[in-house]
This record gives structure tokens, sequence and C-alpha cells, in this order.
């Protein structure tokens, strides 16, 4: 089907073609709380007109009337959410014992993608092709899981549970905001307060506003289509969602299909939108960025899947001119503008309330609450039989050979294996930087895998972070490439200075291959969406769908130790630190210490699944410390023992790389002064924490396993990355107490060299020598002499030290 080019304000005689055509007029009128506009009702003619036959546009017509129908008792299902224990489906009134003695939901957001959720299955059902959807509002789940219940678009957990019957739906709105929780700490219901891993087709949570914005451009591969459901709200939050038309190509991205349900309020005022000038100055905007912006009436869902179908055709016919030359990239964008009131379709439409509660008192208490609920119930209701006659037009799944939209494109993306080329490692000894060793195992990897689609995030340093061969290979993506640099019209590189842009072009790519490199301090800008990612990847496997996606890396690199150069600002180790917080089964932190362990676990990780990691890696040339085969055991054990006299009486971990060049120091003057100790590169911390549940536990070592790895010592100096106060707790099961120290950064920092970061934060190896002698119950001159021990205690000269 190609879509209507009816002009919306053509003189089109609707009132002659509603006298001549019942079928038309009787859609025409509307049902419930939905109205037709003449504009509406104009482009669905011309759509009506694409009909193949008399039989197809009685399907369609059929198919509109049902829409209007189904979202009615969408948005009748929604409001009981809210409100109703239990649920009528003969539509008679409520009374107080059947409302919650505490409401609870999104209401007024949810009621407003009813017909927006609508309109999305209508277009799949006009066209027989399902598209995939994503919601960045993702708090708007009710009218998600509200149509998919009516319509038996449910995945396994809601199925099981729940049915268009009385008893049901009692579960249904039960189960909404139930708050209850099993013996493991799971929620007992599968509803949640926002997209989860049991909403049928959802693929983000949509609890962080701005990121779906972000990542829709990048998401479908040729072939597939995408709707992406956005808020005005969200408009105000991350920056960059103006770009999509310079990133968009068809040669490797499916259709985009943005829709922001324009609604004109946040939680509790008007959005800056709206006071600035509202939809006309949107439209504007969204011109000036590329776009090609159509408004709609978004309480109808007919003008929902109009919009969509014209919008890929609109889309489709720039591709086939761009093709033939006739235009260039950046090709205008469609998007969709769907002007609405907060909470159309209930009482209390249009107001603060409407976000949330939008009776403002209890029905269950408050009799004038109660006779506006069931007033604007009564409105909603479509009787059962009538409605199961809408359902049946909708379900045409078999008739066309389509999935259901459960099971859309992106709904749980699985890419082939990559395969994994042979590395080349540095002999120990030679110099390398462990960044350049990433960059040509990522390039080999690359070439390996020439069917994966390849998104590297790059907030602008890639050659800083000496990314220069897989900049050379990929080029920074840009409409216009400039002679001599690496850029190319279909480069594969996202740069921007905008660090939660560039990741979600990542995180966005599940069909593909994918690096992002940033600063260290700057990295930490993509904490939410990452957050977000992992979070949903880790309730999918606990839902039997473990996420299948190829798992990928952060490189942190310009890191604290090394990039003293610049002000403290760019000395900040807090993304490790907090992806250590996160769960080690999904959000793995690596600390390399050279190039060889750098790209052996680069290419460990690649061969996972539904995993994030933070690797911290340095950008400048240091020694290759580790043979292949120590790399590769560093990688699978995530510690490896470099030295170790027998019995030592003090054991010393390093985790980073310039950590270990410190350790390596102090371990010669250990045995230069005849004390037995042991040296360990850590690489991934987080696999000797304590298991905080069983999923966790499959990823992290158990005791016989960390005894095994690491011997029973009492004595223990961790030189650590970042701040030792979460390292320490991170490494709990290995804290001996008074007799372990762990040292790292201590908000030191300044335009110092590494040595000077080092001494400033007391992480030199003299600081870990006077650790050593304290844990060990020795004088530190049994390790130092006077003038070094003056420099630890900050009384002589630091330079004693280097």
């Amino acid at each position: 089907m190609t879509a209507s080019t009816t002009d919306p304000h053509r003189d089109n005689d609707i009132e002659a073609l509603r006298k001549r055509d019942p079928a038309f007029d009787a859609w025409a009128a509307g049902h419930g709380v939905i109205r037709h506009t003449r504009t509406t009702q104009q482009r669905i003619a011309g759509l009506l007109e694409q009909a193949r036959d008399e039989a197809q546009r009685t399907a369609w017509l059929n198919a509109f009337r049902a829409a209007d129908q189904l979202a009615c008792m969408g948005m009748w299902l929604v409001a009981h959410m809210t409100y109703v224990r239990r649920p009528r489906l003969d539509g008679s009134p409520l009374t107080a014992d059947d409302f919650k003695p505490t409401p609870e939901g999104h209401t007024g957001g949810a009621l407003n993608m009813v017909p927006a959720y609508t309109g999305y299955l209508l277009a799949n059902t006009l066209t027989g092709h399902t598209r995939a959807w994503m919601m960045g509002q993702g708090h708007c789940v009710a009218a998600i899981d509200a149509m998919n219940l009516l319509l038996d678009n449910m995945l396994p957990a809601h199925a099981e549970r729940y049915a268009l019957t009385d008893d049901g739906l009692a579960r249904f709105t039960g189960d909404f905001y139930h708050y209850g929780v099993s013996p493991d700490g799971a929620p007992l219901s599968p509803l949640g307060s926002h997209v989860n891993a049991h909403t049928a087709g959802g693929i983000s949570e949509g609890g962080y506003l701005g990121f779906a914005e972000l990542q829709y451009v990048h998401m479908p591969l040729p072939g597939d289509a995408l709707v992406a459901f956005l808020s005005d709200g969200a408009f105000e939050e991350q920056r960059g969602s103006d770009w999509s038309p310079r990133w968009w190509r068809a040669e490797d991205t499916g259709t985009v299909l943005p829709v922001m349900i324009a609604n004109g309020r946040r939680i509790d005022q008007r959005t800056s939108m709206k006071q600035s000038g509202g939809t006309p100055w949107f439209r504007e905007h969204l011109a000036l960025n590329g776009f090609d912006p159509v408004s709609i009436d978004g309480r109808d869902p007919a003008a929902f899947a109009w919009a969509l179908i014209d919008g890929e055709a609109r889309l489709a016919h720039r591709s086939r001119l761009q093709r033939e030359g006739s235009l260039d990239y950046p090709l205008r964008l469609p998007y969709v503008i769907a002007e609405t009131v907060k909470g159309f379709g209930f009482p209390g439409a249009g107001s603060n309330a409407a976000h949330n509660l939008p009776l403002e008192e209890n029905p269950a208490r408050d009799e004038q609450a109660r006779e506006r609920f069931n007033a604007g119930a009564r409105e909603l209701h479509v009787p059962l039989d009538t409605l199961r006659d809408a359902i049946s037009a909708f379900n045409n799944h078999d008739q066309n050979g389509r999935p259901r939209e459960r099971e859309h494109p992106l709904a749980d993306p699985a890419p082939r294996a990559a395969i994994r080329p042979p590395l080349t490692p540095t002999a120990p000894g030679d110099s390398v930087s462990p960044m350049a060793a990433i960059d040509d195992a990522f390039v080999a990897v690359v070439r390996a895998n020439p069917d994966h689609r390849v998104r590297v995030g790059n907030p602008d340093e890639m050659r800083s972070n000496r990314l220069n061969a897989s900049l050379d290979l990929l080029r920074h993506r840009v409409t216009h490439p400039e002679p001599g640099i690496a850029e190319s019209l279909h480069g594969s590189v996202i740069t921007a200075l905008n660090e939660e842009a560039v990741v979600c072009a990542a995180l966005a790519n599940k069909q593909g291959l994918n690096l992002v490199a940033s600063y260290e301090a700057f990295a930490v800008k993509m904490l939410g969406a990452m957050r977000q990612d992992i979070i949903f990847a880790r309730h999918k496997r606990a839902a039997g769908r473990p996420a299948q996606w190829l798992s990928w890396p952060v490189l942190c690199s310009s890191h604290t130790w090394e990039n003293g150069k610049n002000e403290q600002s760019h000395q900040d180790p807090t993304l490790c630190e907090a992806w250590l917080g996160e769960m080690n089964d999904v959000a793995p932190v690596l600390f390399p210490v050279d190039g060889n362990s750098a790209a052996q676990a680069l290419l460990d990780l690649y061969a996972t699944r539904g995993r994030l990691a933070v690797m911290v890696v340095p950008k400048n040339a240091l020694p290759a410390q580790l043979d292949a085969s120590q790399a590769k055991q560093l990688s699978d054990d995530g510690i490896l023992c470099l030295h170790t006299d027998v019995q030592p009486q003090v054991q010393l971990f390093a985790i980073g790389a310039y950590q270990l060049l410190e350790m390596q120091r102090l371990s010669q003057r250990l045995g230069e002064r005849g004390i037995a100790h042991a040296l360990f590169a850590l690489q991934a911390p987080g696999r000797f924490r304590a298991a905080r549940d069983a999923e966790e536990a499959q990823s992290v070592h158990d005791a016989a396993s960390r005894a095994r790895l690491v011997p029973e010592c009492a004595a223990r100096v961790f030189l650590c990355h970042g701040r030792p106060e979460v390292f320490s707790g991170v490494l709990r099961p290995l804290d001996t107490g008074a007799r372990s120290q762990f040292l790292g950064y201590r908000n030191r920092g300044g335009t110092l060299d590494t040595f000077g970061m080092l001494y400033a934060n007391q992480c030199t190896w003299a600081h870990a020598a006077h650790a050593v002698a304290e844990v060990c119950g020795l004088a530190p001159a049994a390790l130092l002499t006077t003038e070094e021990a003056d420099a630890v205690s900050q009384r002589g000269n630091p330079d004693l030290l280097r």
C-alpha cells in the first residue's frame, strides 16, 4: 500500500461521500468519545481510494470502525486499571466497594497512548505488515497492556493470568500497582509502572525520558519499520534528537516513524513547548532541523494510522529519488505531531490532575467522584459482542501471514554470533597502547563480520583515544564529507559532543556490532541510558527470554591517571564505580593491564550476549606484561597471579594498568627486603563480590573458586583505579579486616602528570609499601628509606618516589 497524497485542505466533498456511502458515513459519525475531524475524514477518504477492490475497501472501513470501538474500550480499561478492583464487562455502574482504596496510575498519559497504539495496530491491520514499536514515555504502559489484553496479544506471564472476562479483568486491574513481593524479592505482579519484560512487544522501559528520541533512528534494519512514540515533555530532556536526519540512511536502516504525543502538560504544569508557542512553533523547529512534520488529531486512531502509512510512503519516495540522484542526504524524515489534551476521553482531561488521578477525589470514598467515574466509563464502554467483532477485524495475522505485534522485528533481536579472528599478541616487554591494541582487535572483528551493522559512539576524541584504524575503516557519518578527513556519507562512527546521543546509537544497534569510547570523566553522562538497557536485559532473562544482542564495551580512556594535563574535571572514575554497583552478570567492569589483556577482553566480550561492559583502558603506550596465554587466563578468571613466594606474608592486588606498574615496583622492593609476597592483577573485581542473587551468582566466583584463585593470606593491600571505598565494598569477600588496606583515588588532582596524580592520591608504590608495613606489623623503615618515608608522609620531596 502507498499512502494518500491527499491535501488535507483540498475541496473534497466529504458530505457527498457520506450521503452515497453508508459504510463511510457510519465510520465518520465516530463512536463514543472519538470524533473524526473533517481533515481526518478527507485523509481517510483518500486512503480508501487505494483499495484494490470493493471487498478490500469494505474490510478497511470495518477496521476503521473497529479501531474506534477498541480505542474507546482501551481507554475504559485504562481508567479501570487506575481506580477499580472489580470491572464489569456489561458496563453496569460500579459501587463504592468496586473501587480500589488507594488508586494509582499515570492515567492521563496512558489515556493519550490508547488512540496512538490503536492507530499503530490499525496501520498494521490495513497494510498486512507488522511494524516494530517503542515508547519513550514508559509510564504510559497501561495503554499498551490494556490493548494487548483486549486483542489477546500477550506474553505468557500475562496470558496465564488475564482474559477478557470479569474475573480476568479483576486480576488484571488488581495486579496494576499491586506492590506485592515474592519471597525472592521479585514483584508478584507481572504488570509494571513502566514497560517491562512482560509487556508484549516492549523493547525499552522508557523510564529515563529522552533516550528513545536518541535511539529510534539507529534501530531498524532495512526492510523493517519502527514507530517511536515520544512525548512533548521528553522533548525538554537529552538534546540530540534533532539530529536524526543527519544519521538516517536507507542503505543500512529501515523506516523510522517518530510520533510525538503533544498533550501540552508535564506532571504539574504546561510543557516548555506549550509555553513557547505550541505545535506551530514545534513544526517550524522540526522543519528547520530536516524533518517533514505533519500534525494530526491525537484523539483519533484513524489519524495515527493514516500518518504512519503516509509517512512511510513519503520516506520511500524520497529514498527512491535519492537513489536516482535527484535528492541528497539528509532526507527529510517523517515526524507526526499528535495534538491532544492530557487525559483525553475521561473526566479531568486537560488538568494537572490528569497526569495521575484525574478525578482528584477517590471514588471509593467520594460519591461525586464515583458518579463522574461511572459517567466517563459509560461513554467509553463497548458491548462485549461488538467488542469481539472489533477484535476479530484487527487480528488478521493468519490471513496475512504476518507476526503478532508481540513478535515484531525488534522485539527479540538475535544477530548471528560474531566471528572472532585470532589475535597477534604484543611480545612481553614491548610497549603498545592498550587502546591501540583494542583498535586492531576491533578492526579485525569488523572485517570478519561484514554482515553485522556497526555503530561506534564517539564524543569527538577518537584519534586522541588511539582508535585510528577503526576510524579510518569506519569513518565519521556525515552528510557532506570533507576531503582528506575520515568522513563518509555511510560512515559507522556516530560523532557528536553529546555523550548521551552517541551511546544511544550503540544501544539502539542491537542487531549488530557496537563499541563506544570516551574520556573516562565524561562517560558518566552515559550512565542513565546504559543502566536502562542492562536492567531491561536482566528482566528479560528472568522472564525466560534472555537478551540475545551481542555484548559490547564502553571504553573509558584518557582516564583519571593519564589525564593529569587537564584539570580535575577530567579526572573522574565515577562511571566504573557506578557500574560496579550494577549486577555483574549484565554489567561487568574490566581493568586490563596491557594491550594483550585489553584485546583479549574485547574479543571474549563479543562472544557473550546481553552484557554491557565498562572497560577502563589506558591510551598511552605501556609495556606488555602478559603473553597470550596469560591474557586469556586473566580474561577467563578475572584475576592472574604474576608472582608468588612460598607462604607469602602479604598479597598485593593491582586493579588497573598504572596500578600494576606501581605494584611491580613495590614487589621488587619487597623482594629486596626479603618479604615473602604475592602479586595479582585483578581485571574483573566484580567477579569477586558476594553475589546478590542467584543470577549474579552464576557470574561471580563462589567461595571455593575464590580460595583456589586467591589462597588464604591474612594481609592484603589493594591499589585501585577508583575510590577505595567503592572497591573495598565490592571486594568484601577478599577483605581480611584490619589487615587489609585499600588505596585509590582520593578526589585529588589538577594539572599533573601520571606520577603527580598517583602521589596526590597516595597511590604510588611507596604509599602501597607503607600500607604493607602497617598490615604486616612492620616499621616503615623496613621497606622505605628515611627520605622515601618523609615523602610518603608529605614532609619530603615527592620526586624521590618517581
